[in-house]
């Protein structure tokens, strides 16, 4: 194959030569408003040319350090010189035929690597979809199917997606849902674990849950419960230890089928193949998307061989599900992370920049909490004075923080449920000199305060 040298030339290194955004992107912003709705909002309204490794260009040459990677999605890189291979290379076969009508072998070896890398030995099958919440509507249909019942928990500051079932599943309605109903039922939302804020141990929090699904839902009426093993829009929250394994050793023993949700921590992203590994979890059930195919839309349902068999032929699938392009690029991102041992570059990008924030922390009363795993790490924003006391939410500062960063020529991404929460979704391609270049924008931001 030919390099992509309008991608391959990028040099990666932050570089702002106009104002953010420039005379190119604000033009292209006012033919935006004429014929894009205002609901499909933009962070930061600069329009991007090209992209490689951990820099986006934009139309006025201006190149960002990416530190959101398309919220989780360009987990390996921009512009990974084998994903792009094995796309083109698959556009040069065939575009599309419907897996269901007439079936490829790519579509099979995704299949087969995510029964070899999601937790567990045991037998599994794999649905594969376009979206992270279409996943989700599989996994939570699936879970119906088998179980019988229809009712659906999920926890607090939970995120899911925006179809009217996932929209029921959302902890926070603005602005994913408002307006938008009425929304699908039999959706409970349980207490969680927020160890910065509820100070419980992951066997109390785990009971403050189990209680509440056994006394307001019933688990004779329960499907599943739908966890994100460390919460994405809802903050970074990584649970208590220990919280985790309670609630699936009671949905094994209520026969509630536990579903890991990892379409933004799974891929790679934290250190290990999928989040659940860290918390010793082997789920009935795990949501892969986001990072899957290196930018091309594809998601996943894999689970328990029993499980996924429930639905009858005809019931799964969808006209663009698995779509070949899609597929040969997830398979190339498996062997990327395989081939480049990317696990560990997650683990250098945690002990280079959690140190870092830690240490800003230290300077900046504002930043209440550090916390994440691997390439997934946040800080959360308080009041000045408020850190160890009422730790009062401060989304003015994170919306501040984060204009300034963009000016300067850094991509950052709020969260959070009271929107005070920066997170940091960097590609396993940042350097480390990168990283100590965008993290001192960060500093500037903050002194500028």
């Amino acid at each position: 194959m030919q390099s992509n040298a309008a991608s391959d030339a990028v040099p990666q290194q932050r570089r702002v030569v106009t104002a953010v955004p420039g005379p190119a992107s604000v033009a292209l912003h006012e033919r935006r408003l004429a014929v894009v709705p205002v609901g499909v909002a933009s962070t930061v309204p600069v329009y991007i040319k090209r992209a490689h490794g951990a820099i986006v260009v934009d139309v006025d040459g201006n190149q960002f350090i990416d530190l959101g990677a398309g919220i989780g999605v360009t987990t390996i890189g921009h512009t990974d010189r084998a994903v792009v291979d094995a796309a083109v290379a698959q556009l040069d076969d065939f575009t599309h035929t419907l897996f269901t009508i007439t079936p490829y072998e790519s579509y099979v070896r995704v299949a087969e690597l995510l029964a070899e890398h999601t937790p567990g030995t045991h037998a599994k099958k794999t649905v594969l979809v376009n979206s992270g919440a279409e996943a989700v509507e599989n996994g939570v249909k699936i879970a119906r199917k088998h179980t019988g019942r229809r009712g659906v928990a999920v926890l607090e500051h939970a995120y899911h997606g925006r179809t009217n079932l996932t929209m029921a599943m959302n902890f926070k309605a603005a602005p994913y849902a408002s307006g938008f109903g009425p929304f699908a039922g039999d959706v409970y939302h349980a207490p969680s674990s927020y160890p910065y804020h509820d100070g419980l141990s992951g066997a109390d929090a785990a009971r403050r849950t189990v209680a509440y699904l056994e006394k307001v839902v019933g688990a004779p009426d329960l499907a599943c419960l739908v966890v994100e093993p460390i919460q994405g829009e809802g903050g970074f929250m990584v649970p208590a230890e220990g919280y985790l394994p309670a609630l699936q050793e009671w949905c094994t023993a209520n026969g509630v089928v536990f579903i890991a949700d990892e379409i933004q921590c799974g891929m790679a992203r934290t250190g290990a193949w999928f989040a659940s590994e860290h918390f010793g979890l082997v789920p009935d059930m795990v949501l892969a998307a986001k990072g899957i195919a290196g930018g091309l839309p594809l998601a996943a349902v894999t689970g328990r061989s029993e499980i996924m068999d429930s639905a009858q032929p005809g019931g799964l699938g969808g006209t663009f599900g698995g779509n070949p392009v899609s597929a040969a690029a997830a398979v190339a991102v498996f062997e990327q992370i395989e081939k480049n041992g990317l696990l560990a570059e997650a683990a250098r990008i945690e002990h280079t920049l959690k140190p870092a924030l830690l240490g800003l922390q230290q300077k900046y009363d504002v930043i209440g909490d550090v916390r994440g795993i691997g390439a997934m790490l946040a800080i959360e924003l308080v009041q000045p004075g408020t850190g160890a006391t009422s730790k009062e939410p401060n989304a003015a500062v994170v919306a501040s923080v984060a204009a300034y960063a963009a000016q300067h020529g850094v991509l950052l991404l709020t969260a959070g449920t009271y929107g005070n929460v920066l997170r940091f979704l960097p590609s396993l391609a940042l350097t480390d000199e990168l990283l100590a270049d965008a993290i001192s924008v960060i500093d500037d931001a903050f002194a500028a305060l």
